[in-house]
């Protein structure tokens, strides 16, 4: 299992209703939302890991 941490996050009211919207679109809450985009970034930046193929097929299942 993934270990989680919470903190709060001060942010835009334009930049929070974009990504509200998106989350919608999407059929995501805007918690996963936010972390799809971080991740993607993170990924495509080269920071993070390429995760293992048993941890994605793990995502797509569990939507938050």
């Amino acid at each position: 299992m993934v270990k989680r941490k919470s903190f709060a996050l001060r942010i835009d009211a334009g930049i929070l209703e974009a990504m509200q919207r998106w989350s919608k679109d999407d059929l995501r809450s805007l918690n996963a939302q936010i972390e799809f985009v971080l991740r993607e970034s993170l990924r495509k930046s080269g920071r993070l890991p390429q995760p293992k193929a048993s941890a994605r097929a793990g995502d797509r299942e569990s939507i938050d």
